[in-house]
C-alpha cells in the first residue's frame, strides 16, 4: 500500500504531507454529511411538529425556481453587451 500511496504524490510532496492532506478531507467531509444529517433531522422534526409536508415533485419545483431566479442575472450579463462592444470596440 505504501508505494501506491508513493507512487501517487506529486513533485516535492511528502507522505506525511499527503496523509495530512487526505485526513483534513476526510475530517472536512465527516463534518459537512454530519451537518446535512443534522439539517435533515432537524427538517423533519419540524415537518412533523407542523404537520406540513411536501412530495418530492413540490420541492424539486420549489428549487428549480431558485435556481432558475438566481441564473437570470448571469443570463442577462452574457446577453447585454459591454459599452464597449456597442461600439464595436472589443477588450
Amino acid at each position: 500500500m505504501r508505494s501506491e500511496i508513493e507512487g501517487a504524490l506529486r513533485d516535492g510532496e511528502s507522505l506525511s504531507e499527503f496523509v495530512e492532506t487526505a485526513a483534513l478531507e476526510v475530517a472536512r467531509r465527516r463534518k459537512a454529511q454530519a451537518e446535512f444529517l443534522a439539517r435533515g433531522r432537524a427538517s423533519l422534526a419540524k415537518a412533523r411538529r407542523s404537520g406540513e409536508f411536501y412530495d418530492a415533485d413540490q420541492a424539486l419545483a420549489a428549487m428549480q425556481r431558485r435556481l432558475e431566479a438566481r441564473m437570470q442575472p448571469a443570463r442577462l450579463d452574457k446577453e447585454t453587451p459591454r459599452k464597449d462592444e456597442k461600439a464595436g470596440r472589443s477588450k
